[in-house]
């Protein structure tokens, strides 16, 4: 038996045995960072000649396989995890869960839907330090005026891209801002743009992203183009949290 075929047999064997769902639970108990970190330290040269057999082989036979079955089993062991996980590893692993367990691919997705989504999260987000208090109609945080914007960049005529940039404003709270960087090939401009972001180096990292920036690679991740059906528009975000009341 060649060394491919017994690596092809192993993995399939530990994907039917329910191992996966057992090492993932063990590893992300240990510490997820040190377990992988420790796995892809390099030792020498003949390691690193084993490392790319085995790579040539299992990554190409890994991505090809169906997780689906896996999914739901998946979703359960880190919801277990989550739940007695220590405070500051919750983000990083509910971040680690978000980017695991990926619903249907979005081949093409309209700016404006992206706008939307950033909207809720400011909802949701913003800093109600910020922010007046509405006591007109009942008791409630004032609205919060964002914007979109399309700039798109001067480019060399010789260049075979274009870009753009995609801004997200908040007028109250500059931390909701976003730039998305797009690009696309000048030959194809019935096509949609491509989003340019930068993947997680660490795992350490993932605790500091919030949830549009997760949604943001995942599109990145997926290959979802953007289209712009809108260049700007403006409007009010009702903010979720409500205040306390509180009369002189």
């Amino acid at each position: 038996m060649t060394l491919e075929n017994s690596i092809k047999d192993t993995i399939t064997k530990k994907l039917e045995d329910g191992t996966v769902e057992k090492l993932i639970e063990e590893q992300l108990e240990k510490g997820v960072v040190n377990a992988l970190e420790n796995l892809f330290r390099s030792y020498g040269d003949v390691t690193k000649i084993i490392e790319e057999k085995v790579k040539s082989v299992m990554v190409p036979y890994l991505e090809s396989y169906d997780y689906s079955q896996y999914i739901t089993k998946l979703d359960t062991v880190l919801v277990d995890v989550l739940q007695n996980s220590a405070l500051e590893n919750k983000q990083l692993l509910n971040n680690f869960k978000n980017l695991m367990i990926t619903e249907d691919k979005v081949k093409h997705l309209n700016v404006s839907d992206l706008y939307k989504h950033w909207m809720d999260y400011v909802g949701k987000n913003i800093d109600t330090n910020k922010l007046e208090v509405d006591y007109d109609d009942g008791v409630s945080y004032e609205y919060a005026e964002v914007t979109l914007e399309v700039e798109y960049s001067e480019e060399r005529l010789w260049g075979s891209y274009e870009y753009a940039n995609l801004i997200f404003e908040c007028e109250k709270d500059e931390e909701m801002n976003q730039s998305i960087r797009l690009h696309r090939w000048k030959e194809s401009k019935d096509k949609g743009w491509d989003i340019e972001r930068h993947e997680v180096k660490d795992l350490k990292s993932l605790r500091h992203l919030n949830d549009f920036e997760i949604l943001l690679m995942k599109l990145n991740q997926n290959y979802t183009t953007l289209i712009i059906d809108i260049e700007s528009d403006s409007d009010c975000v009702e903010v979720e949290a409500k205040p306390e009341a509180t009369f002189s």
